[in-house]
């Protein structure tokens, strides 16, 4: 982990053993040992951080590997920085706040269209395994790729509160018997309730960036409505996610590996993700 934080340039084996003095083989044999997983990560980061009321935050970035060949994992993703398709690895992430501000991811997936699953059925995955591991979350926090009428209702009937980007297409209804899409709600005030269609009470929220809106969605208890403040606050955590994302590629060189095969790429990103551990003092 120390390697992948202090090396700017070359990520290798063969790096590695000439920087601290080891057989290139041995480093190739404890890649090839090893067998981290997502609980492991749990394990280490839930020691950094107060397990209490945590905002939980689920986003996906893609690995850039444009000149891959032969590469486990590898395939063709949609990119929010390129936005395009572009070749890679997917990288999808449950990311921590607690009350006292300290971040860190807890659960990982790469996706792996052998598998046959969807962004979302790794979603449902991720949650229900921290869960059973014991993290305290009160509100799940996404953008609108995560927010299907489907995974809202496992998280309500988990107890646990939910911020979510929603498309502006969804219908709700402000008043029974009629409905509007999103886009075309009359009279839209922040913190608004609505019915959200095939799921029920739901306020609304709204950001402005420029020329880009968006809508989002906030579910708790019907008798403790979210102020804007309050949606301000929970929106500025979840855009954590995103500085996570950066420093992962600029400081803890996750894109920046050689090898080829599935369980050696999965271990680096491992030790990419754990490395984050070393500067918890300074919430990322």
């Amino acid at each position: 982990m120390g390697f992948l934080m202090t090396e700017p340039n070359s990520i290798s084996c063969t790096q590695l053993a000439e920087t601290y003095n080891i057989s290139h083989d041995s480093v190739n044999r404890f890649l090839e040992r090893e067998d981290y997983t997502p609980h492991d990560l749990y394990q280490e980061a839930i020691q950094h951080i107060d397990n209490y009321k945590l905002i939980v935050s689920i986003d996906d970035t893609v690995l850039d590997k444009p000149y891959s060949q032969h590469m486990d994992l590898v395939s063709y993703f949609w990119s929010g920085k390129h936005h395009r398709s572009v070749k890679g690895i997917n990288l999808i992430t449950l990311y921590a706040t607690d009350q006292n501000g300290q971040n860190i991811p807890i659960n990982f997936r790469i996706y792996d269209k052998s598998e046959g699953k969807t962004k979302n059925d790794y979603f449902m995955d991720m949650l229900s395994e921290v869960l059973g591991w014991g993290a305290k979350i009160q509100f799940i926090t996404g953008d609108s790729w995560y927010s299907s009428t489907g995974n809202l209702k496992t998280i309500r009937k988990y107890g646990i509160r939910f911020m979510f980007g929603i498309d502006c297409n969804r219908k709700v209804s402000p008043e029974k018997g009629q409905w509007f899409q999103l886009r075309l709600l009359p009279d839209f005030h922040q913190g608004q309730v609505v019915w959200l269609k095939d799921f029920g009470f739901v306020q609304l929220f709204k950001t402005q960036l420029k020329e880009q809106q968006r809508f989002y969605i906030v579910h708790q208890d019907e008798d403790d409505l979210l102020s804007f403040e309050g949606f301000h606050e929970l929106h500025s955590s979840h855009w954590k996610i995103e500085q996570y994302h950066r420093v992962i590629k600029q400081v803890c060189h996750i894109e920046k590996f050689q090898v080829r095969r599935s369980k050696l790429i999965l271990n680096h990103i491992f030790f990419s993700l754990d490395g984050l551990r070393r500067d918890t003092k300074k919430p990322v």
